[in-house]
Order: structure tokens, then C-alpha cells, then sequence
């Protein structure tokens, strides 16, 4: 009867163990966790909120209501992220496909490139360095106010400044 109690403990004690090393599984709303490696370190790797296209450490979104640029910002912002800064051809590319799969064309929409603070300074809205563009040739024009970013204009796909006050639809991202 000794033995059979001592075993039980033995076995509780090491089932308690194991369950202390695993991680929490409360995480963040609207992500999914999965446990990834063979070995004792046990890694989280964090996927993007359902409907959200992951490409490297980020994730986007494709929202397809029309809205000004300030307004898709905000929007962007309560899904915490900001309108889409863009740092390589190969983000630009997956950008475009993701607007291709899910309205069946290459729309025209905002990022988030603004020179509103200072006239050919252009900055993203997210804080990152604006380092890569794609912009059509002689954009950005800054005709009659033009400050505000969009993608995938004209048959080149390139990036053009227009009116921060046009109605477009536009692309999110937030890190994974």
C-alpha cells in the first residue's frame, strides 16, 4: 500500500512539474500561440489575428472601405497597428498580392507615407525610417497639396502622393 501510495505522488509530482514548465497559455486577445521545438526550450510563436496576411515579423490587412487618410490611420490605430509602411520590394510585392486575393484586383490604397509635417519629407506613420519607395516616375509631384501615399497607381502599380482628403481603401499592419 506504501508503494502504491509513494508511486501516486511520485507521478503527481512529476505531471505538476512538467505543467509549471510549459508556458501560459493566456496570450494576447485575437492570437494564436502553438509550442514549436524538440528540445527542453519551449518557444512561442505568435500568428496574426484571423483575417491578417503574416510576411516577416509583421502583419497586414486589406481593408476595402473607402476612407480619407487621417480616417484609415485611426482605423488602423484601433486595430492596433497604422496604415502600412513598406521597407522592401519584396513587402511591397506580397502587399499587392494580398490586395489582388482578396478584392480580385489591384486597387489603388493608402500607406502610411505623409509629408503633411514638411513639404518632401516623408515619413511613415508608424515611426519607421522611410528607406525604400516605389514611387512612379516624377512622384512625388506635391501638386496642389498632394501629401498622403497611395499604392498601386496607374497600370506601373507604383506609388503616387494625392490628396490626403481622398476616399480610398487602404492597408494595415502591427507586428506579430
Amino acid at each position: 500500500m506504501k508503494i502504491l501510495t509513494l508511486s501516486a505522488l511520485l507521478c503527481a509530482m512529476i505531471t505538476l512539474t512538467g505543467a509549471a514548465a510549459l508556458p501560459d497559455s493566456e496570450g494576447e486577445p485575437g492570437t494564436e500561440e502553438t509550442i514549436v521545438g524538440e528540445t527542453d526550450d519551449v518557444q512561442r510563436a505568435r500568428s496574426c489575428p484571423s483575417g491578417w496576411t503574416a510576411f516577416n515579423s509583421r502583419c497586414f490587412l486589406y481593408v476595402p472601405r473607402v476612407l480619407n487618410w487621417a480616417q484609415a490611420e485611426r482605423n488602423c490605430q484601433s486595430m492596433g497597428g497604422n496604415l502600412a509602411s513598406v521597407h522592401s520590394f519584396q513587402e511591397y510585392h506580397e502587399i499587392q498580392r494580398m490586395i489582388v486575393r482578396v478584392s480580385h484586383y489591384s486597387n489603388p490604397a493608402w500607406i502610411g507615407g505623409s509629408d503633411a509635417q514638411q513639404e518632401r519629407y516623408w515619413l511613415w506613420s508608424d515611426g519607421t525610417r522611410f528607406s525604400y519607395s516605389h514611387w512612379c516616375r516624377g512622384e512625388p509631384n506635391n501638386d496642389r497639396g498632394q501629401h498622403c501615399t497611395q499604392i498601386n497607381f496607374s497600370d506601373q502599380k507604383c506609388w503616387d502622393d494625392f490628396w490626403c482628403d481622398g476616399s480610398l481603401p487602404s492597408v494595415c499592419a502591427r507586428k506579430r
